[in-house]
C-alpha cells in the first residue's frame, strides 16, 4: 500500500498541548468540568437575567466562550464564562441605550464584540501591563457597590416587586417602600433557597450547592404548583444549540456602545487575569498579560458572533474546578461539551424554576465581593486606599455603574500620578570602610565631602516630577553647609530622558549657576546617555560634568585619593 502514513495522535501529547503537566490527569480534569457544569447550568438563567437577555442566550455564549478560550489562552485553571461582574456591566451598558428587551440581544452581542476587540487589540499591542493601573482599593470599592447593587436589583426578584428605575438608593428605596406589595410566598421560596446555599456550603461544601438547590427547587415548584400560588417562575426556554449570528443593530449603536465596551474590557481583563495569575503562582505556571488579553479577547469576540453577551473569568468555577482535580484546558472542552448537551436538550427542565430562587443564587455568588474586611484591612494599614476604596463604592451607589468605574479608573490613576510625582532626594555619603556611596538618612555614619554635594532622585525622572525634583535640590543646595561649589546628580533610578525632563535638568544647571555652583551627573543608563547626548543640555554641561559613577564624579571633583563606588 502506498500514499502518506498517518501517524496516530499520542493522548499524551493531547494532553500536553492543553497545558497539563506530567501526561495529564484525565480523571481529574473530568471531575473538574462536572463541577464547572453544575456551577454554570444555574448561573446561566441567573446571569442572562441581569444581563437583560434570554437565559437561552447565556447557554449559546458558554461553550463558545470556553472553546475559544482553550486555543488561544494558556492557564490551566481559568474558566471562562459569564459572571456576575461582566453580566450586571453588559446589562447597565445596554440599558443606558434601550429597555427594549428584544434589542437588547443585538446590543449585548455587540458590546460583546466590541470590548473583544479592544481586548484584542491591546493584547497584539502588548499593552497587558495597563491592568496594573487599575489600583486594587478603587477595584475592590467597585466591585462592592457593584454587588450592593445586584442584592438589591435580586431582593425585588425575592419578594416579587419592582425595583423601579435609577441608581442604588432609588431602587432600594423603591423595594421598601413598597413593602405592603411584597408576596409573602415568593419571599419564602427566596429566604429557604437562601438558607439551603449557605447551608450546603457550610455543611456539605463539596457539593455544587447552586445545582442541588436549582434541582429541588424546580422538583417542589412542579409538585407544588408554585407559579398557581403566586410564584414566578422562568418559563419555558428554547433549546440553545449556538449558532452564529450577527448582532443586526445599526451603525450608530455600534458607536454609542463603544465608550462603554472599553471600561467593561478594562474590568472584564482585570478579573479574569486576576484569577489566571492567581493559580500560576500557585502552580508554577507563567501566565503572559498580553496573550491572556489578546485570549479573553477573542473569546468575547465569539461570544458576541453566537447572540451571547460579555464573559470574563470566573473564580468560583475555577477554584471549584481545581479543586475537584481539574490540571488543564481539556477541564473546558468537556465542560463545553456538557453545556452543549444541556442547551439542546435539558432547558425544558428550567421551566417550573421559580424565579426567587435565581435570585437567591445570584445574591450568594457575588457576596464574595461583599467584603468589609477588606476595607477593615485598609482602614488599619493603608488609610489613603479605604478612602480611595469608599470613593469608588459611594460612586457605583450614587452614579450608577459605568460612572463608578470610571470613578475607580481616574481614582487609580490619579494615586499613580501622585506616587510618580513625589520623588524621594536622598543625600548620598560615603560608608565607613567601603567603597559604596549610601543614603545619609539611612546609615548617619556616611560622609559627605566638603563642597560637594551628592544626590539621588529614588525614583525615575519623568515630565510629572522632573520640576520637583529641580525645586528639591535647589532646597538641598541652600541648606547645605559649607555651600557646595558642585551638585552631583546620581541618575541610576532613570532609564529613559524625556526632553522635558531634560529642559528641565537645563533650568536646575542655570539656577546652580546663579548661585555659584556647577552640576555634574552620574551613573546614566545607556539609553538614558543617548537621550542626553541629543539635547543641547549636553553640550552646555560637556564631557567632564558627566562620570561612571558618584566615586568618580567625586575624584574628579577632589582628587584622586577618593574611593570608587561600585
Amino acid at each position: 500500500m502506498t500514499g502518506r502514513r498517518h501517524l496516530p495522535v499520542r493522548p499524551r501529547s493531547l494532553m500536553r498541548a492543553l497545558g497539563a503537566k506530567g501526561g495529564g490527569n484525565a480523571r481529574g480534569d473530568l471531575l473538574g468540568a462536572l463541577t464547572a457544569w453544575a456551577l454554570i447550568v444555574p448561573e446561566c438563567v441567573a446571569y442572562a437575567q441581569i444581563a437583560g437577555v434570554p437565559p437561552q442566550n447565556a447557554f449559546y455564549a458558554a461553550p463558545v466562550a470556553l472553546v475559544a478560550y482553550v486555543l488561544v489562552g494558556r492557564s490551566r485553571f481559568l474558566i471562562i464564562g459569564a459572571t456576575s461582574a461582566a453580566a450586571v456591566l453588559s446589562g447597565a451598558t445596554v440599558s443606558d441605550l434601550s429597555s427594549d428587551p428584544k434589542r437588547a440581544v443585538g446590543l449585548s452581542a455587540a458590546l460583546a464584540v466590541i470590548a473583544g476587540g479592544v481586548l484584542l487589540a491591546a493584547g497584539v499591542a502588548r499593552l497587558g501591563f495597563v491592568t496594573n493601573f487599575l489600583a486594587e482599593p478603587a477595584l475592590n470599592g467597585f466591585l462592592f457597590g457593584m454587588a450592593l447593587t445586584i442584592v438589591v436589583r435580586q431582593l425585588a426578584k425575592i419578594v416579587d416587586t419592582s425595583s423601579g428605575d435609577g441608581q442604588f438608593f432609588p431602587r432600594l428605596w423603591t423595594v421598601l417602600r413598597h413593602v405592603a406589595d411584597w408576596s409573602l410566598p415568593s419571599l419564602a421560596v427566596g429566604v429557604a433557597a437562601l438558607a439551603a446555599l449557605f447551608a450546603l456550603e457550610r455543611w456539605v461544601p463539596r457539593l455544587p450547592a447552586s445545582l442541588v438547590v436549582l434541582i429541588a427547587a424546580v422538583a417542589v415548584s412542579a409538585a407544588a404548583g408554585l407559579e398557581d400560588h403566586g410564584v414566578a417562575v422562568v418559563g419555558k426556554i428554547p433549546s440553545a444549540v449556538p449558532v452564529p449570528h450577527l448582532p443586526g443593530i445599526p451603525a450608530a449603536d455600534w458607536w454609542r456602545l463603544a465608550g462603554g465596551a472599553c471600561g467593561v474590557a478594562l474590568v472584564v481583563f482585570a478579573e479574569a487575569f486576576s484569577i489566571a495569575s492567581r493559580f500560576a503562582r500557585e502552580h508554577g505556571d507563567e501566565v503572559r498579560a498580553d496573550r491572556e488579553m489578546a485570549a479573553v479577547g477573542i473569546a468575547n469576540i465569539c461570544v458576541g458572533l453566537f447572540r451571547g453577551f460579555t464573559v470574563s473569568g470566573s473564580a468560583s468555577r475555577s477554584a471549584a474546578a481545581e479543586a475537584a482535580g481539574a490540571r488543564s484546558r481539556l477541564t473546558s472542552l468537556i465542560a463545553a461539551v456538557l453545556i452543549l448537551v444541556t442547551g439542546a436538550f435539558l432547558t425544558p427542565l428550567f421551566t417550573e424554576l421559580p424565579e426567587p430562587v435565581l435570585g437567591a443564587i445570584v445574591i450568594v455568588a457575588v457576596r464574595g465581593f461583599l467584603s468589609p474586611a477588606q476595607l477593615r484591612r485598609y482602614a488599619r494599614a493603608d488609610r489613603a486606599s479605604l478612602w480611595v476604596a469608599l470613593t469608588a463604592l459611594a460612586g457605583v451607589l450614587l452614579f450608577d455603574l459605568l460612572p463608578g468605574l470610571l470613578l475607580a479608573v481616574a481614582l487609580s490613576l490619579v494615586l499613580f500620578v501622585a506616587a510618580a510625582s513625589t520623588a524621594h532626594l536622598a543625600v548620598l555619603g560615603k560608608l565607613p570602610a567601603s567603597p559604596l556611596w549610601g543614603d545619609t538618612a539611612q546609615h548617619p555614619d556616611a560622609t559627605s565631602v566638603p563642597g560637594v554635594l551628592v544626590t539621588r532622585p529614588d525614583g525615575a525622572l519623568f515630565f510629572g516630577n522632573a520640576d520637583r525634583t529641580r525645586k528639591g535640590v535647589l532646597a538641598l543646595t541652600a541648606s547645605a553647609h559649607p555651600a557646595p561649589h558642585t551638585v552631583v546628580l546620581d541618575l541610576s533610578a532613570t532609564y529613559h530622558l524625556g526632553v522635558p525632563v531634560l529642559d528641565t535638568l537645563g533650568e536646575l544647571r542655570e539656577s546652580l549657576e546663579r548661585r555659584g555652583a556647577a552640576l555634574h551627573l552620574a551613573r546614566l543608563h545607556e539609553a538614558a546617555r543617548h537621550d542626553f547626548d541629543r539635547h543641547r543640555l549636553a553640550g552646555l554641561l560637556g564631557p567632564d560634568a558627566v562620570h561612571a559613577d558618584v566615586g568618580d564624579a567625586v575624584r574628579a571633583l577632589t582628587g584622586p585619593s577618593r574611593p570608587r563606588q561600585e
